[in-house]
């Protein structure tokens, strides 16, 4: 009966220890990655990392089907970041495929395809790809594109129409960073870019929400609207010197150092990632605090940044976990752990207690022996008596 209840401790001490093993192995390489997610939050070059790494082991064909879908929406720059991010992480792709991409890659940076690119952003102000932006940049760095938006949008302003206040207000900004690029010997040339990349982002519909609430928010404060609207009135783009002089009154440079900062990090994300790139970290950030996110990543990964974006999208950027959920993976962990430990004692501890006791139990019955006479010594003490 006490070897029965031996064995049952030891058995139930077992069952436990087997039970924690268990909801260890399988907490673990969740605790692991969350914990690794938590270290990183603040690093977007490791928090991409660990993310692309997951979605590549979920799922093998990822960088070939996004290669094909770049092509097939004439996307070659996106097309040719998959391809660096697949020699990056050492995956095959077809030389097939390579081909096509770096043929379309040539044909988009054809003299042809650009020069009509170029005219197109010279003109209508709108840019996606790096010709386009060229030819707005080129038009804002000759004041033509920014007197163009500062005198369409004052005079809604002055007739009560609708006005793109964030257009504006990156126009007129745009005036007084272009006087100081010339000054500087386009020191400033980041800066211009960025101004106009997401002034075009807003044009096109390609600036998140968020962003283009907080920048419209900091437009505002950079622009006098009555002095503005006395300025428009009498401006033209035929005659810029003018005009520029008019608008500086109404130009706040006090109040632009929020846009300023938004506007170099988005350069920064252009010098490193291309233009495009930019244009897709603008159209996923919620703030400027994601756009310093991007250009951190962008000048680690480069020509990567698109394809990572455009899988992770602004998980990229920050935890797109809650980091509640996160640390409770690891929470977990610990308490599996501490089960694991615990249990480990527990058996030690009855197996060590149940050896003690038979060891005493046998000590005892030796001990009984010993004081017992004989046989022979009870057969004469017999014949005595």
């Amino acid at each position: 009966m006490r070897r029965l209840r031996l064995g049952s401790a030891l058995a139930g001490a077992l069952g436990c220890l087997a039970l924690s093993v268990a909801v260890c192995a399988a907490l673990w390489p969740h605790a692991r990655e969350a914990g690794a997610i938590l270290a990183a939050q603040d690093d977007p070059a490791a928090l991409s990392d660990i993310h692309i790494n997951s979605a590549l082991r979920s799922n093998q064909a990822l960088v070939t089907e996004n290669i094909e879908a770049a092509l097939a929406e004439g996307d070659s720059d996106l097309a040719n970041s998959f391809v660096e991010l697949a020699r990056d992480r050492g995956i095959a792709v077809s030389d097939e495929l390579s081909k096509r991409v770096s043929d379309a890659v040539t044909e988009a940076g054809s003299a042809s395809h650009f020069a009509k690119r170029f005219a197109t952003g010279l003109v209508t102000g709108n840019a996606d790809d790096v010709a386009s932006l060229s030819g707005t940049i080129a038009g804002d760095l000759f004041v033509f594109g920014d007197i163009r938006d500062v005198v369409r949008e004052g005079k809604h302003l002055a007739t009560g129409e609708e006005v793109d206040r964030l257009v504006l207000g990156l126009a007129t900004v745009g005036l007084a960073v272009t006087a100081a690029t010339y000054v500087s010997v386009g020191g400033l040339g980041p800066l211009r870019a960025g101004l106009s990349m997401v002034k075009d982002a807003r044009k096109v519909g390609r600036l998140g929400e968020g962003l283009t609430q907080w920048a419209g928010r900091s437009a505002r404060e950079v622009v006098d609207a009555p002095v503005l609207q006395q300025a428009v009135a009498k401006g033209s783009v035929l005659r810029p010197g003018d005009t520029i002089s008019a608008i500086k009154a109404a130009f706040r440079a006090e109040k632009a150092g929020a846009l300023v900062r938004l506007a170099k990090d988005v350069g920064r994300v252009g010098e490193k990632a291309g233009t495009r790139g930019a244009l897709d970290t603008l159209r996923i950030a919620q703030g400027p605090k994601d756009v310093a996110r991007a250009a951190r990543l962008a000048e680690s990964k480069g020509s990567q940044t698109r394809a990572i974006l455009k899988v992770l999208g602004r998980g990229a950027l920050l935890l797109a976990t809650g980091a509640f959920n996160l640390t409770m993976w690891v929470f977990g962990a610990l308490l599996a752990l501490f089960g694991f430990l615990s249990s480990i004692k527990a058996t030690t501890e009855r197996a060590t207690e149940a050896w003690l006791r038979r060891k005493k139990a046998r000590r005892l019955r030796m001990q009984a022996a010993a004081t017992l006479p004989s046989g022979p010594a009870l057969a004469g003490a017999a014949a005595q008596g």
